[in-house]
C-alpha cells in the first residue's frame, strides 16, 4: 500500500484533541504501530486522554525530534523499519517556531520529501497545522506538500499539492541571496586542501563558533570543495563570513551540477559510504543548512552554522 499523508488543518487545541486522539486509538484498535510527535502542551494532554492506551503508543517531544531536517527524515526511516512488518500510524506535529526564513523553507522541503521517502510506505501520517497560531505562508506550504488535507473532519485532496521535484527547485531558487562584498575568499587551486582546512578552521572560531561546530564546518567544507574539484571546472574558490548568528561558507566552481530529477541525493542516507550521494548527506548533517543552487555562473554550495 501507498503512504497516507494528510495535513490536519486544525484551529485550537479542543479541535487538535478532538481529531487526534480518535486517529491514534483508532490504530491500537487496529494493532498498528502508533507514533506520536507532539509538542508540549498537547503532548501531556494526549498522554492523558488515552491513559488506557499506556504502552500502545510511542509518544516522542516534538521539540526535540524536530531539530534537524535530515536528522528527523532518517528518525522517521528507523522508526518505520524498527517496526516492520507492522502499519505506521504516525500523528506528526512539525515545528514552525525559532527558524529563520531559509529555515522554514528547509522544513517546508522536509515535508514534501515525505511524499518521496515514503510513498512505497504502507503508513498513515497525519500532520498537524494550527490555523489559529500559525502564518499564512506555513499554512499554504502544507497545502502545497500533503496530498490531502482533513479539514472540519473531513478528508480532500488538495487543489495546491505540489510534485516534490518542483517543489523542491523552487525552495532553490526563492532562497538564493547575494553574499558580502567583505568575504573572506580562498581560491582553490589544486587537491591539497591543507590550506582549506586552515582557513575555515581560523575564520570559524574568529567569527565565535565553537570548536566542535568549526570542527563540523572545517569537514563539511573540505567535502563539498573536494567535490568541487573532481566534478565541477575551475576556477573554484571558497568565501567565508559571518551573517548574524551563523557562520557562512560558500564553494563555487564553473561547472553545472544538475541532480536526477527523481535523486534524492544529500537527503536520505545511502546504502553505505561508498554509494553515490554519501558526503553531500554527511555535510547536511555537520550543518544546519545546506543550500545548493546551479546557474548559467556555475554551482555554489552554501553552508550555514550557528
Amino acid at each position: 500500500m501507498a503512504l497516507e499523508h494528510r495535513a490536519l488543518l486544525y484551529r485550537g487545541p479542543e479541535e487538535f484533541l478532538r481529531v487526534a486522539a480518535p486517529f491514534l486509538r483508532d490504530g491500537v484498535r487496529a494493532g498498528e504501530a502508533v507514533v506520536a510527535v507532539v509538542r508540549e502542551p498537547a503532548l501531556s494532554a494526549l498522554r492523558r486522554v488515552l491513559s488506557d492506551a499506556a504502552g500502545l503508543v510511542e509518544f516522542f517531544d516534538a521539540e526535540t525530534f524536530y531539530r534537524h531536517p535530515v536528522r528527523t527524515l532518517d528518525q522517521y526511516q528507523q522508526l518505520v523499519n524498527a517496526m516492520a512488518p507492522r502499519r505506521v500510524r504516525a500523528l506528526a506535529e512539525p515545528m514552525w517556531q525559532g527558524w529563520d526564513a531559509r529555515e522554514a523553507v528547509e522544513w517546508a522541503r522536509y515535508e514534501s520529501l515525505i511524499n518521496v521517502v515514503f510513498g512505497d510506505a504502507d503508513a498513515r501520517a497525519l500532520c498537524s497545522y494550527d490555523r489559529a497560531a500559525l502564518p499564512d505562508a506555513v499554512l499554504d506550504h502544507a497545502r502545497r506538500t500533503h496530498p490531502l488535507l482533513l479539514v472540519g473532519g473531513a478528508t480532500v485532496r488538495s487543489g495546491r499539492y505540489t510534485d516534490p521535484v518542483a517543489f523542491g527547485e523552487e525552495c532553490d531558487r526563492a532562497r538564493r541571496v547575494g553574499r558580502p562584498a567583505g568575504a573572506d575568499y580562498l581560491p582553490i587551486r589544486s587537491d591539497d586542501l591543507n590550506p582549506l582546512r586552515a582557513f575555515v578552521g581560523e575564520r570559524a572560531v574568529r567569527y565565535g563558533l565553537p570548536e566542535g561546530s568549526a570542527r563540523n564546518l572545517v569537514t563539511a567544507a573540505n567535502e563539498v570543495a573536494a567535490n568541487a574539484l573532481a566534478h565541477g571546472r575551475p576556477p573554484v574558490g571558497l568565501w567565508v563570513w559571518r551573517d548574524g548568528r551563523k557562520v557562512v561558507c560558500e564553494v563555487g566552481d564553473h561547472g553545472l551540477w544538475r541532480p536526477r530529477p527523481d535523486s534524492l541525493t544529500g537527503f536520505v542516507p545511502p546504502g553505505s559510504a561508498l554509494e553515490r550521494g554519501f558526503g553531500l548527506w554527511t555535510v547536511r548533517l555537520l550543518v544546519d543548512l545546506m543550500e545548493l543552487r546551479t546557474g548559467w555562473d556555475g554551482t555554489f554550495v552554501r553552508l550555514y552554522i550557528a
